[in-house]
C-alpha cells in the first residue's frame, strides 16, 4: 500500500524522501502535524499510525511523524476521532505546558526518538502489507 508520511522532523524527511511521498517543514509544529493529518483524513485518505505513539509527551517533544494512505477513500470516522482526540490531547499537553526550549543536543535526541518510532512503523507496514 503506498504511503503518504507527514513530518516537521528534517531526520524523517532526508532518510525517507526518495522513498515515499512527504509533506515536510522543518517550520511546522507538532500540532501542525496533526492538524494536516487530520485535513488529509478529512479527504479520505487513511489513518496507518497513531498520532500519539511513543511515550514522549507532545509538550515536550516538538517533533511528530504520522503515516497516511496515498489512496483516498471514503471520510472513516473511527480515523477522524482518532485523530481529533489526539489534537485535543496535544493541545492540553501544550496549553498545561509549552514544550522548553531545548538545546540541540537534546533536540537531536527527541529527533531520533521520533525517526525510530517511524522507522518501526514503516518496516512493519513493508512487511505486512
Amino acid at each position: 500500500m503506498k504511503k503518504i508520511l507527514i513530518t516537521n522532523n528534517s531526520k524523517v524527511y532526508e532518510e525517507n524522501k526518495e522513498k515515499m511521498d512527504i509533506i515536510y517543514s522543518k517550520e511546522y509544529s507538532y500540532l501542525d502535524v496533526l492538524t494536516i493529518t487530520r485535513d488529509k483524513i478529512h479527504e479520505g485518505h487513511g489513518l496507518m499510525t497513531h498520532p500519539l505513539s511513543g511515550s514522549v509527551k507532545p509538550n515536550e517533544t516538538p517533533f511528530k511523524s504520522t503515516i497516511i494512505t496515498k489512496e483516498k477513500s471514503n471520510l472513516n470516522m473511527e480515523f477522524l476521532e482518532i485523530i481529533e482526540g489526539s489534537i485535543k490531547t496535544a493541545e492540553k499537553f501544550i496549553r498545561g505546558k509549552k514544550t522548553p526550549l531545548w538545546a540541540e543536543k537534546i533536540l537531536e535526541d527527541f529527533k531520533v526518538i521520533d525517526y525510530c518510532l517511524i522507522k518501526s512503523a514503516i518496516e512493519s507496514m513493508d512487511q505486512f502489507c
